[in-house]
């Protein structure tokens, strides 16, 4: 897999039946080892390692019914009461981030109404703050810390 925009983890990687998979420590347990895999799983083990967001708050293919249809929102932020606090939405590093990526997460937050939606493709973050009473929205410098939020 490719090298990422993110840091160091040690990946529990395995084959079965004949297929790479890696352990997902929020859902635990293996899971086919794809290029989105590979960025969800290095970007989740940065927000729990380097920027305190705690595992117990962090839930991966999280189902939402948007218009009928059923929906994965990729990783979401809860807050303590379970109410959603975030959406990440990941791509794998070949593929650009471009505006139907913040489209599709737009359409995700039409549900879950978060105050941060995050997009990766493992190389370039983006992270913007969405302020509900001018419905208006911030892109920050950087993915805050979890005691920034």
């Amino acid at each position: 897999m490719l090298p990422l925009n993110l840091p160091f983890y040690p990946a529990k990687i395995q084959k079965r039946n004949g297929k790479n998979v890696i352990f997902d420590s929020l859902r635990q347990k293996y899971v086919a080892l794809t290029p989105e895999e590979w960025v969800r799983q290095h970007f989740t083990h940065f927000l729990t390692d380097f920027k305190g967001y705690p595992k117990g708050l962090l839930a991966n293919e999280i189902q939402l019914d948007l218009n009928g249809t059923k929906k994965r929102c990729d990783t979401v932020l809860f807050n303590k009461d379970l109410s959603a606090k975030m959406i990440i939405e990941y791509k794998a590093p070949s593929v650009e981030i471009t505006q139907a990526v913040f489209d599709q997460i737009t359409r995700y937050n039409m549900v879950l109404k978060v105050d941060y939606l995050i997009v990766s493709n493992g190389i370039n973050h983006y992270c913007c703050r969405i302020d509900y009473s001018t419905m208006k929205y911030t892109f920050l410098p950087e993915i805050p810390d979890y005691t920034a939020l």
